[in-house]
């Protein structure tokens, strides 16, 4: 099963983090990792309760970076995860273009993969939220369902993913970013997009459209989090 780790970051330096990710790209890539793409915040709403900001603690100046890396499968993850960064080549710059103390990450399985369009991304949706655990097969049908509605209307390519390895942090992680409660579970996914008029223009067209509401999403609204990011970085198209 295809294997994602996905992260939320709060960065303060973009053409650093720019510089610092294609500078990493390559050990990634000659280890295991399939694609990396780093996404940079366009439109990330406040919430009442949870939302991207909070999830980061973010600071005046800084920005939230949505990103996530593909491997092969959970197998391929681990056997990469120290060569990685015990590889020469892995140089933390002298100044961190982001904080790593309030940075959140996890590993998913991925449930649901519309495909991969080969098209570059344009726009970005990401989002996570919180799902009761034995509602894995009800998250992924939902997925899949409302996956091809996307795609319908425009989108590129959709994917979600289910968490498996979501360590808990000292100052943030992704369990308190969808203030998860027991018996519930993370999940992380997002929508690739063209441009952001066409995915302005699908959400609108979709918003009518009454296959919407067929079914109703089986994570815990109130709590998840989302954002939409324009990419500033995609080994799949330097």
């Amino acid at each position: 099963m295809t294997f994602v780790q996905g992260f939320v970051i709060p960065s303060h330096d973009k053409a650093g983090y720019i510089s610092m990710a294609a500078e990493g790209a390559p050990v990634f890539l000659d280890h295991g990792a399939r694609r990396i793409v780093e996404t940079w915040a366009v439109d990330v709403p406040d919430g009442k309760r949870t939302d991207m900001k909070k999830a980061v603690a973010l600071e005046d100046g800084e920005d939230v970076v949505f990103s996530w890396i593909f491997y092969d499968d959970r197998e391929s993850f681990d056997a990469a995860h120290d060569k990685i960064f015990n590889d020469p080549r892995m140089k933390m710059p002298e100044t961190m273009p982001f904080d790593t103390k309030r940075m959140i990450f996890a590993g998913f399985d991925v449930v649901y993969d519309s495909g991969d369009s080969g098209a570059p991304i344009g726009f970005v949706d990401g989002m996570v939220a919180a799902v009761p655990s034995d509602k894995r097969d009800a998250f992924a049908a939902f997925a899949q369902g409302h996956g091809a509605l996307f795609k319908e209307k425009g989108a590129l390519r959709v994917v979600d993913g289910w968490g498996v390895d979501v360590p808990e942090g000292k100052l943030t992680d992704f369990r308190r970013s969808v203030d998860l409660a027991e018996g519930e579970t993370v999940v992380f996914g997002w929508i690739e997009w063209p441009d952001k008029a066409t995915r302005d223009a699908a959400w609108g067209a979709l918003m009518s459209d009454p296959r919407m509401a067929e079914a109703k999403p089986v994570w815990n609204g109130p709590t998840a989090i989302f954002g939409g990011f324009a990419p500033v970085f995609d080994t799949a198209h330097q």
